[in-house]
């Protein structure tokens, strides 16, 4: 996410050397004891008849969706669908700050997983849920999290996650008076860049330009931000919907240089649930439901900027 600007201090980069842990990583280790998947909906018990876990791709595959009504749904409230997210809550994403309205890309995802699933908006709950604490293990007071979360291995350990709902592609962000300097992934490697801490933008900085100069790490995307205002980092790397919205609405004279796919698997977003969440093949029917009638692609095209005008940086 790419919250408003503050002037809050940056910091440097503690984290640069790869034994430090990531946005992409796990900060915790695995429990000794997590909950079993559950084989279907409808089963409410801690187990699962082949021994996977509900985040493994067998389980996710083999695993199909019982009666995913919500009457036979494992909530955290019966009858409720309890949703978690940061807050603030910043556009594109959400809208006004407001996840509960229905506006802005994820907002309307997880109203539309919702109506999948057999609720009313009126039937939804909305709690706060901090980014970076949202993926170490252990229970949850959510039945899923929406949050521009990428799907990585490491979260996979602590936590289970959708099918995903998303991909995204990263993107440099520079002042116009700047944009020259940075229109190849060579040019990067020469300028100070900077990212939120914990981001897979953070780590498509290091595995994927390996700049000269260690990147800087912010706390949060304000300081990101105001950090490329005061000419502390040359550029600055934020998925590209996000990078979207800063350039059109919140740095003047901003602008996006290029994009680039991280290497390896494409990133995608996923819905995550506490590990072991019997939920997990219902989301995946839902998101595959909306995904196939359309109504993903809907969404997208009226919440998320159109990338085709954006230069791929090589």
């Amino acid at each position: 996410m790419m919250p408003g600007l503050d002037a809050r201090i940056t910091r440097a980069d503690p984290q640069y050397d790869a034994s430090m842990s990531l946005r992409c990583t796990a900060l915790i280790a695995v429990p000794a004891l997590v909950l079993a998947a559950l084989a279907g909906c409808s089963e409410k018990t801690g187990s699962a008849t082949d021994g996977t876990s509900a985040g493994s791709p067998d389980a996710s595959s083999s695993g199909a969706a019982g009666s995913c009504t919500p009457a036979d749904l494992p909530l955290k409230k019966a009858g409720r669908l309890t949703v978690a997210t940061d807050s603030p809550a910043y556009d594109p994403w959400f809208s006004d700050d407001d996840p509960s309205n229905g506006k802005g890309f994820e907002s309307a995802v997880a109203y539309a997983v919702a109506k999948q699933l057999g609720f009313s908006k009126d039937q939804v709950d909305w709690v706060k849920q901090s980014f970076n604490t949202s993926y170490t293990p252990g229970e949850k007071s959510f039945d899923f999290d929406i949050n521009q979360i990428s799907i990585t291995p490491e979260r996979a350990k602590q936590v289970d996650f959708s099918t995903g709902y998303y991909t995204a592609a990263q993107a440099v962000i520079t002042l116009k008076k700047d944009a020259a300097k940075a229109t190849s992934l060579e040019d990067l490697k020469g300028l100070k860049l900077g990212a939120q801490t914990a981001t897979t933008s953070l780590t498509a900085i290091r595995d994927d330009v390996k700049p000269r100069q260690q990147p800087l790490v912010f706390d949060n995307t304000n300081q990101a931000k105001q950090a490329l205002l005061n000419g502390q980092v040359d550029a600055i790397v934020a998925d590209l919907p996000t990078a979207f919205y800063v350039t059109a609405a919140e740095i003047s004279g901003s602008t996006i240089t290029g994009q680039f796919a991280a290497s390896g698997a494409p990133e995608e977003f996923g819905m995550l649930m506490q590990k072991g969440s019997g939920l997990k093949p219902c989301l995946d029917q839902a998101v595959k439901s909306l995904e196939d009638d359309g109504t993903l692609a809907a969404i997208e095209k009226k919440w998320l900027s159109d990338v085709v005008d954006v230069p791929v940086l090589k």
